[in-house]
C-alpha cells in the first residue's frame, strides 16, 4: 500500500463575497500546483445523499451480469466493463450527461425496465452536485490565478461525464492492483465513494500516497487539459486504485471536461522569460485519440502538446 500522508483538506462551506475568498482561491491554486489533489467538504451536500449514493452504487453493481451487459457504447471504455485484463477487480460504466435528468432516466431505464425512481433520482442529484462543485473548483483555480475573466467561457465550453465504478475484493488476502496509475485527462475530477479506501495519488517525490477520504467528503483531481491550460504550472496528479480487506470499494467520478470544439491554449499572461511555452493548442478530441492509440506512454500530454 501507499505511504501513509497528509492530502490537503478544504471546507469550503462559505459564501464568494465573504471575507477569505481571495485567500482561499490562492490556496486552491497553490495546493493544485504542488499536489494535484485534494479533499474537499461541501456543506450542499447532505450526508444523507452521500449514504443514498453509497446504497444506489451497490444496488446498480448487484445487477444480474446479463442485465449489466445490456448497457453498450460505442466510445472507448464507456460501455460496462467487466473482467478487463489490466484491472480485473473493476467493472464501470461510463455515461455521459448525468446531471441531465433525461440521460439518468434513460440509464436507469434501460437497466431497470419497470423503472428505478429512488436510483435515478439519487444518481442525478449526486451527479449535479459534483457538477456544481467541479464548477466552483474551476473558479476558484482560475481566480487564484487572477484570471477569472476565462471562467464564464470555460463553463460554456465544458460538459460532463460520468463513471461509476466497483472493485471487487482481491481473490487472496494480499493487496491487488484495482486500476493501473493513470492521469485524468479533462479539465478537472470529483470523486464520491464508499467508506472503503484504496486510492492512491503519486507524489511529486515519487511516492504512493493512501488518500483516506473523510466522512461526507469528495476528492478533487486536476487533469492534464487543466495543467496544459496552465502552461505546466498546475499538477496532473497520477493516481491509482490499490485494493486489500475483504470489502468491495465503490466510487463515483463527475469529470468535468471541454466540448470537443474547444480549443485548449496557454493564454499569453502565463508565458514569460522564466516559463516560456511549454504546449501547443490542441482540441480534447484530438487529444484523447492520441492518449487512446498510444496506451503505452506514460506522459500522454507530454509527448502530443510538448513544445
Amino acid at each position: 500500500m501507499g505511504e501513509a500522508a497528509q492530502i490537503p483538506f478544504l471546507d469550503i462551506s462559505r459564501e464568494e463575497g465573504r471575507e477569505g475568498w481571495k485567500a482561499l482561491c490562492t490556496k486552491v491554486r497553490e495546493i493544485c500546483e504542488m499536489h494535484g489533489c485534494f479533499l474537499i467538504k461541501y456543506d450542499k451536500v447532505p450526508k444523507s445523499l452521500h449514504e443514498d449514493m453509497s446504497m444506489a452504487m451497490k444496488t446498480l453493481f448487484d445487477l444480474p451480469e446479463e442485465t449489466k451487459k445490456k448497457y453498450k457504447d460505442p466510445r472507448p471504455f464507456n460501455s460496462y466493463i467487466s473482467n478487463y485484463p489490466k484491472a480485473p477487480l473493476l467493472e464501470c460504466f461510463g455515461i455521459d450527461d448525468a446531471t441531465m435528468l433525461d440521460s439518468a432516466q434513460a440509464f436507469t431505464n434501460l437497466l431497470w425496465p419497470e423503472g428505478n425512481p429512488n436510483f435515478c433520482g439519487v444518481f442525478n442529484s449526486m451527479n449535479s452536485k459534483m457538477l456544481e462543485l467541479s464548477f466552483i473548483n474551476l473558479k476558484m483555480i482560475l481566480e487564484g490565478f487572477s484570471m477569472g475573466k476565462y471562467y464564464d467561457t470555460y463553463v460554456e465550453n465544458s460538459q460532463s461525464s460520468c463513471r461509476v465504478m466497483k472493485y471487487n475484493v482481491p481473490p487472496s488476502n494480499d493487496s491487488a492492483t484495482g486500476l493501473l496509475g493513470h492521469t485524468d485527462k479533462g479539465f478537472l475530477t470529483i470523486l464520491c465513494q464508499n467508506e472503503v479506501h484504496g486510492l492512491e495519488v503519486l507524489s511529486k517525490e515519487g511516492n504512493w500516497i493512501q488518500v483516506v477520504v473523510p466522512e461526507g467528503s469528495f476528492v478533487v483531481l486536476v487533469g492534464d487539459v487543466l495543467k496544459a491550460w496552465s502552461n505546466g504550472r498546475l499538477h496532473a496528479a497520477e493516481h491509482r486504485v490499490v485494493m486489500s480487506g475483504n470489502k468491495e470499494r465503490y466510487s463515483c467520478g463527475l469529470f468535468l471536461v471541454p466540448k470537443d470544439e474547444l480549443k485548449i491554449e496557454v493564454p499569453e499572461e502565463l508565458v514569460d522569460k522564466e516559463r516560456p511555452l511549454k504546449y501547443r493548442p490542441f482540441t480534447y478530441p484530438e487529444f484523447l485519440s492520441h492518449c487512446y492509440a498510444d496506451v503505452t506512454s506514460d506522459d500522454a500530454l507530454e509527448t502530443y502538446a510538448g513544445v
